[in-house]
């Protein structure tokens, strides 16, 4: 029998696959944007950053209008301004009206993940983790997309920018689609939420300046790995292990197809086997152990194959978070999601412009080195989390 949400869960998905685009094309065509604008790579980085700061200074304000207004009004107009970021930097040669452009785009990240996360959690309550964990497998098929995409119009020797108007196009049609799919009435779900909540599990629950805050630091370094690997693996191919620029970019795809497996993989494994709240530890763990193997590897023939596996275990991250986030304080979904979000538009701001000095003076190599220590931090918090919580069953059960 067909899901009631289906056509919203196919809506909503299909955003995320352009938003994998979206992650990456800014980065995917530094060398384009640099020639076009008539500024240095390291200023398309702070672009990238001025993408985190749209979405900090608009995250919170999304996450209570959804739960305010509902959640379709939000992902609706996401898909149109989108349009508007994805038209205009290609046909821009100021580059203060690409800034103004990638705030759109940080505004749009803002409403996507404040009326998505909340909506398929409310449709598939059943399987939350799974349903929002699926949104990581279209981003990494985006992702994956984009530079055959980018290497195709090379090839042919078309303009760059219709990798830009493609998805333009695609968010058009999908934007009329969402206008017309049913979505939960997320205001009864958080009634029937409240009514369930014991005395005795609110006495000892989550609180949010413990394991919320160390949720929200997750939600930081999870979004501070991949982006490091996004923005500068193309770069580390080419100063590094001396890649040409097709191959290194082809980098991108490795990863994003780590990426997707993962995703495949979990969407599974959580819905049998494993929960959200031990995944966020196994994953960062072998990230780490990722990230090391690319710093000690000299061999350029080792590149994809650790590519590859760095978008397996990075992958996920962040939307496991979110899940466990809401999962902990499930009363206002679209206020703790904000919270996860706003701590991963920080680090769409910060770590752009930190590698970028981190290449200019020190070099490439330092950049890896960097993420391995967030990856490191990124497996400590998702520990105390995980053993926090599982103290806190074990009083609830000794509680009742």
């Amino acid at each position: 029998m067909k899901h009631k949400y289906l056509n919203m869960a196919l809506g909503l998905y299909m955003s995320y696959f352009l938003l994998g685009m979206i992650n990456i094309i800014l980065a995917s065509n530094m060398s384009f944007l640099s020639e076009q604008l008539n500024v240095e790579k390291t200023d398309i980085s702070l672009l990238i950053s001025v993408v985190g700061v749209g979405h900090l200074l608009s995250i919170n304000i999304a996450g209570r209008f959804s739960d305010r207004y509902g959640r379709k009004p939000l992902v609706v107009a996401a898909t149109i301004l989108y349009m508007v970021f994805l038209i205009g930097i290609p046909l821009t040669s100021h580059y203060q009206i690409a800034m103004g452009l990638a705030f759109i785009a940080g505004i749009c990240n803002s409403l996507l993940d404040s009326g998505t996360y909340p909506a398929l959690n409310e449709a598939f309550d059943e399987a939350s983790g799974t349903a929002t964990v699926l949104l990581k497998a279209f981003i990494s098929f985006g992702a994956s997309l984009l530079p055959m995409m980018i290497n195709f119009f090379v090839v042919e020797k078309l303009f760059y920018g219709l990798v830009f108007f493609v998805p333009a196009l695609l968010f058009l049609f999908n934007g009329l689609f969402l206008m017309k799919v049913s979505f939960p009435k997320f205001k009864e779900e958080k009634a029937s939420q409240d009514a369930i909540i014991t005395e005795s599990a609110a006495s000892i629950g989550p609180k949010l300046w413990r394991e919320g805050a160390a949720l929200i630091l997750l939600g930081f370094s999870s979004v501070s790995l991949f982006t490091v690997v996004q923005t500068w693996l193309p770069t580390y191919g080419q100063e590094v292990l001396h890649l040409d620029k097709l191959k290194s970019i082809g980098l991108l795809s490795f990863y994003s197809t780590g990426g997707l497996i993962s995703i495949l993989l979990l969407a599974v494994l959580l819905k049998r086997t494993i929960k959200p709240i031990t995944a966020i530890v196994i994953l960062p763990a072998f990230a780490f152990l990722a990230l090391l193997l690319l710093i000690i590897n000299n061999n350029p023939m080792l590149l994809p194959i650790i590519s590859f596996c760095l978008g397996l275990f990075m992958s996920g991250i962040f939307q496991l978070t979110v899940t466990v986030m809401i999962e902990l304080f499930p009363h206002k979904k679209g206020v703790s999601v904000s919270y996860v979000s706003a701590a991963a538009s920080i680090a769409f701001i910060v770590i752009p412009f930190i590698t970028g000095l981190f290449i200019k003076y020190i070099g490439v190599s330092s950049v890896f080195m960097l993420d391995l220590v967030i990856a490191f931090i990124s497996t400590i918090l998702a520990l105390f989390i995980s053993v926090t919580q599982r103290n806190k069953r074990s009083d609830l059960i000794l509680k009742k």
